[in-house]
């Protein structure tokens, strides 16, 4: 079953005042303030798209409070996807798709990156595989989208702080219809 922009308003709306798992932020905070700073950064309407929803499959499940301090991972990443499909291509779901995989290739290649990730993503990359060895960290990199998807990681990392002042729900939402139209005129053809 595909979500209309619609529904993923509805779904911010009821489940985004949940706590981002181990941070100082809700769900929906941490959504919008990764899509300001990828606007910020002069980001496409796909990746800021990609920004907003790439936590959204938090929002799918009902694990209940820290899926992490269970010892469970999500496969958020993977759980929205069906969910988005049929409303975006894969400049925004790439992205979203590879931004776990991109927390692993930056613990590979950047230094001090590990040691700056927050308690629940230390869990959270354990339970999700680890730090890539050498031929993973190559295969990431050559993969499609794995530098929108490392931007992506970034702006996840950075997008915790609890006095952000960031537009509203309502201003990315053009973001997102216009990702949609763009993905209509391609399946059409």
């Amino acid at each position: 079953m595909s979500l209309s922009i619609p529904d993923i308003v509805g779904l911010f709306d009821s489940k985004g005042q949940a706590q981002y798992d181990g941070e100082a932020v809700t769900q929906l905070e941490h959504a919008l303030q990764s899509a300001h700073l990828a606007e910020q950064e002069g980001a496409d309407s796909a990746l800021i798209t990609a920004a907003l929803l790439h936590d959204l499959g938090h929002l799918l499940h009902d694990f209940g409070g820290t899926p992490t301090q269970q010892g469970l991972d999500d496969v958020h990443q993977y759980r929205c996807l069906p969910f988005l499909r049929g409303l975006f291509g894969p400049a925004t779901l790439e992205p979203i798709r590879l931004h776990v995989d991109a927390k692993r290739f930056l613990c590979a290649r950047v230094g001090g990156y590990l040691e700056s990730l927050s308690p629940d993503s230390k869990r959270s990359l354990a339970l999700q595989g680890g730090v890539f060895d050498e031929a993973q960290a190559r295969a990431f990199e050559a993969l499609p989208f794995a530098s929108d998807a490392v931007r992506l990681r970034r702006w996840d990392d950075t997008a915790k702080s609890a006095e952000a002042e960031v537009p509203g729900l309502a201003h990315f939402v053009r973001h997102m219809e216009s990702c949609a139209a763009d993905h209509r005129r391609v399946v059409e053809v």
